[in-house]
């Protein structure tokens, strides 16, 4: 899963929840925890405004549910505070998922009521791991959904993903996965780096600055470390005077300067000029500073060659969940469903196609019941959901990262150009039961 054991206790089996664990105890006593069933993962409608959402996590659920086991450790401690009974801690003993899962593969867009996972499996088996699936991809989906905004709004200048003092210390390395997955094209964070082989970059904070008796000094001890290109702060103090020292200490092959305050649009553009005018015409600009989708697409007229992005990024851009929920949809091949108000479900085991134009734009999503007709699937359309764990062992060859990072890539140049506003608005394609 990547959770380091020091994160969760002994293992990450306890990142299952207390209620669920009530559900398996009481449906063992009754003889009923071994019926087939089917769980899906779904969102009834996307965070207020928002106009699609980006699968991601997927991956990292599979190895969580790959590792997923009760050892010595967490069994003593349900044992030593009665949370279940013997014959569950017994049956919990032997656990080790068996079922079945397809789902969306990582980087696919999803909308509302898209089954995004769908897990088959004894009743037992199948319920003790909803809040371990949801826990991942509701954190990493909202990741992706906002950084895929933020990409598309920097309209292929890069970004580097810079969060990690703004979120859980672990979370913060799924929160750099995902938002690679989304576009970004490197983060700060150095496990992040290690785990998932993303690439990594950084420059100095202005603690660095205030270290040395002047800006010079501080510029001359990066330069001669890392090199005329790295990345110079130049707005400590007075950011005129910091370009200029910038360019004298390192010379018109400076890489990159950055500013991490202010109004950086005008900064920008009056920081342009000057690197111009000293003869750094190759130097880049660099941004960073409370910066979410909106003040990016705000600063795309302005020459600013990269940015950097902590909070929002790893916040969900003011959605931190997806929403997403996992239910029970049906039971020995008998379809299921909720009816309470306004957290209604609809029963049964779903597939899902996309529609598309000649033109490759998306049209629909339409979704279907097992046991009713399948809709026709015209050359430009293509189904949703792929094989992810057959008989409990994950499928060989599943789609790698960058794998991902590609097929959100066409998934978003196939959207309507509206779906890729940022302004608030419907679904950008509408989903369709049949």
């Amino acid at each position: 899963m990547g959770f380091p054991e020091a994160a969760t206790g002994a293992s990450t089996a306890l990142l299952t929840d207390h209620y669920e664990l009530t559900m398996l105890a009481s449906a063992l006593s009754d003889g009923t925890a071994d019926r087939p069933c089917v769980f899906e993962v779904f969102a009834r409608r996307l965070p207020d405004g928002r106009r699609y959402g980006v699968v991601a996590g997927t991956g990292r659920v599979l190895d969580a549910i790959a590792d997923f086991r009760f050892t010595d450790a967490e069994l003593s401690q349900l044992e030593a505070t009665a949370v279940v009974d013997d014959a569950t801690l017994s049956w919990l003993a032997d656990y080790s998922f068996s079922g079945n899962i397809h789902g969306y593969p990582e980087g696919e867009l999803y909308f509302p009521g898209s089954p995004i996972m769908t897990v088959t499996g004894s009743f037992g088996e199948a319920v003790v791991l909803e809040t371990l699936i949801l826990s991942i991809l509701n954190h990493d989906s909202a990741i992706a959904s906002a950084a895929a905004r933020m990409s598309g709004a920097a309209h292929g200048r890069p970004i580097i993903e810079m969060g990690g003092r703004r979120t859980h210390e672990y979370a913060a390395v799924a929160a750099a996965r995902a938002a690679y997955l989304a576009g970004f094209a490197t983060t700060s964070n150095l496990e992040a780096g290690r785990r998932y082989g993303i690439p990594t970059r950084g420059t100095v904070a202005h603690a660095f600055m205030l270290l040395h008796d002047s800006e010079e000094q501080a510029f001359r001890a990066q330069v001669d470390k890392m090199g005329a290109d790295t990345t110079l702060l130049v707005d400590t103090y007075d950011i005129t005077k910091g370009i200029e020292t910038a360019v004298r200490v390192a010379g018109t092959e400076l890489g990159a300067i950055r500013i991490d305050s202010g109004d950086v649009g005008p900064l920008a553009r009056k920081a342009r000029e000057q690197l111009d005018a000293l003869g750094a015409k190759d130097t880049r600009i660099v941004v960073s500073g409370d910066l979410d989708e909106h003040a990016i697409a705000a600063l795309r007229a302005e020459p600013v060659d990269a940015y950097g992005v902590g909070t929002s990024v790893v916040t969900g851009s003011g959605a931190p969940t997806a929403g997403m929920v996992y239910k029970l949809v049906e039971v020995d091949g008998r379809p299921v469903a909720k009816r309470s108000a306004h957290k209604e479900s609809r029963g049964g085991r779903k597939s899902a196609l996309r529609r598309h134009r000649e033109t490759g734009t998306a049209v629909e999503e339409v979704i279907w019941t097992a046991g009713s007709q399948v809709p026709e699937q015209g050359p430009n359309d293509h189904e949703l959901q792929i094989p992810l764990v057959r008989d409990g062992r994950t499928v060989d060859d599943l789609p790698t990262l960058d794998d991902a990072r590609q097929r959100l890539r066409r998934a978003l140049v196939s959207l309507p150009w509206e779906g890729l506003k940022l302004s608030h608005g419907e679904p950008a394609i509408p989903t369709v039961f049949v």
